[in-house]
């Protein structure tokens, strides 16, 4: 039977306020690809896999995911929806992989808040440490226990939680200051570390060709896009802008801005830190970093940048999938309980808290991995996986859905149908390529980060929940999407009344 509260014909879907510039939606945007984070944590892991070629993977991936963002950009200038990838690849492509696409951005992105609220425990927890604070109630705190660090940062995710119901346009406010000081800091700390590091420079790490197998240019290439997702939050939040056009803009400054920041930090790194000192230190990588290029008080600022990086994107992280999940509710692929708006905020409250409350459990449960740097490793592997995959067919649905325009006007349409359709197909071979790998790496499973069979299994676990969650959607929920592929729009006139 279908669920009851929405009826055979549902009723008027809320709105939500249009109340963010090009600005707001930057720092939102920035905050979920977390920067600070990225550099401070992501550089370390990737470095375990491609050695000293950091620029040259960061390189790499941003070419594919530059072809996916002129993807979402041309996709949101012709329908701006807050489910973005699930109504765009539904209506291009199919439901069923519409809703696969809106399904594993969910789940990628509560285990992405899992990990980063593990991140900022840690961080806070190292700060303790740098203030004289190593034990606390008879407990000596380790800023690389899973245990500690989770239940640290959980008290943060549920402070950013409730900011975030309060309203967009105040998050966005806070993570303005926040990135303003982060990208201070950052900057001036790998600046100095390019100028004095004592690593001698050398060209060798660009070259792609020096990495040292194709598997580790798969896993490098796949982590590195990790890094960089996130920018597509600004398409989430395409709703609340009061011109679309400002959610493309945003999205695409934020991923050069991108590159930018990790081709500094990935040079600087390398020239301040070993290859062993890069890939050994984990999560404390950009406190390590900040102590060989100077003394406290001021080696504690890159500590400080990274939990300010943190908090900004768990914050940033709950906002968007309230968004994606609020466009699949009012389609009647979720529960109704997702599309409920705050008459007081105009934002989805309920299904904002809802989202901090997932994201806890799955902090929670991470916790059958004792060391934080194997979570994190483990996650970030599922997560660049699974997001590979998102981007790819969402590429793909700008390339069918543009496709007249390589006969109308072939200039236009390199652009619009083949440069997506290249990073498509660059994402699922390297997403293949490495799945293959992760399963001829082991012959049994374990719940270890070294484990292939773990890797791979964490990723298929999340893709084939979201079919299960299709097929109750579809027969039991009988939602219309299944029929048309076409999700609720965001401008008709039955949105305009707010509910709560």
């Amino acid at each position: 039977m279908p669920d009851e509260p929405f009826g055979t014909d549902p009723p008027a879907r809320p709105a939500l306020r249009k109340s963010l510039g090009v600005l707001d939606g930057i720092a939102i945007a920035a905050s979920s690809t977390a920067a600070t984070t990225s550099i401070g944590i992501g550089l370390g892991v990737t470095a375990g896999v491609v050695g000293l070629h950091l620029p040259a993977i960061m390189l790499l991936a941003f070419l594919p995911v530059l072809g996916i963002a002129g993807a979402f950009s041309r996709l949101n200038r012709v329908e701006p929806n807050a489910g973005n990838g699930y109504v765009w690849v539904g209506r291009s492509l199919s439901p069923w992989l519409g809703f696969m696409v809106g399904w594993v951005n969910i789940v990628a992105t509560l285990a992405f808040l899992a990990y980063t609220t593990a991140v900022t425990g840690s961080a806070l927890i190292q700060l303790a440490g740098e203030a004289g604070l190593h034990r606390a109630g008879g407990l000596a705190l380790d800023p690389g226990s899973t245990a500690q660090t989770t239940a640290v940062g959980i008290v943060v995710l549920v402070a950013v939680t409730l900011t975030a119901v309060t309203g967009i346009r105040t998050a966005a406010r806070l993570q303005t200051g926040l990135l303003i000081f982060e990208y201070v800091v950052l900057l001036g700390f790998c600046g100095y570390g390019i100028v004095h590091g004592p690593h001698s420079f050398s060209l060798s790490w660009f070259d792609p060709f020096a990495i040292p197998s194709a598997t580790a240019l798969a896993q490098g290439m796949l982590l590195s896009v990790f890094c960089y997702w996130g920018f597509e939050a600004a398409f989430s939040v395409n709703e609340e802008v009061r011109d679309p056009r400002d959610a493309s803009r945003a999205g695409l400054i934020t991923l050069v801005t991108m590159l930018t920041l990790f081709l500094i930090g990935s040079v600087a790194f390398q020239r301040v830190l070993s290859e062993q000192e890069l890939a050994g230190h984990g999560a404390e990588g950009l406190a390590f970093f900040g102590d060989r290029l100077a003394s406290q008080p001021l080696a504690a600022l890159p500590l400080v940048a990274l939990m300010f990086s943190a908090v900004a994107s768990l914050q940033a992280g709950v906002i968007p999938t309230a968004r994606a999940m609020f466009a699949m509710s009012r389609d009647r692929t979720l529960g109704p309980i997702w599309s409920r708006v705050s008459s007081r905020y105009g934002t989805p409250a309920a299904g904002t808290l809802l989202i901090g409350g997932l994201a806890t459990v799955i902090a929670a449960l991470a916790l059958v991995i004792p060391r934080l740097a194997d979570m994190i490793m483990a996650t970030v592997s599922a997560v660049g996986i699974v997001v590979a995959l998102s981007y790819a067919l969402t590429a793909l649905a700008a390339a069918a859905r543009f496709r007249s325009l390589l006969r109308e006007n072939p200039r236009e349409g390199v652009r619009a149908v083949v440069l997506p359709t290249l990073s498509a197909l660059v994402l699922l071979g390297l997403g293949g390529y490495l799945g293959r790998s992760f399963y001829t790496s082991a012959d049994h499973l374990e719940l270890r980060a070294d484990n292939g069979w773990f890797l791979l299994l964490t990723p298929l676990a999340m893709i084939a929940s979201g079919f299960l969650a299709a097929a109750w959607a579809k027969w039991v929920r009988r939602s219309p999407y299944f029929r048309t592929g076409t999700g609720t729009n965001a401008d008709a006139p039955q949105l305009i009344a707010t509910t709560d």
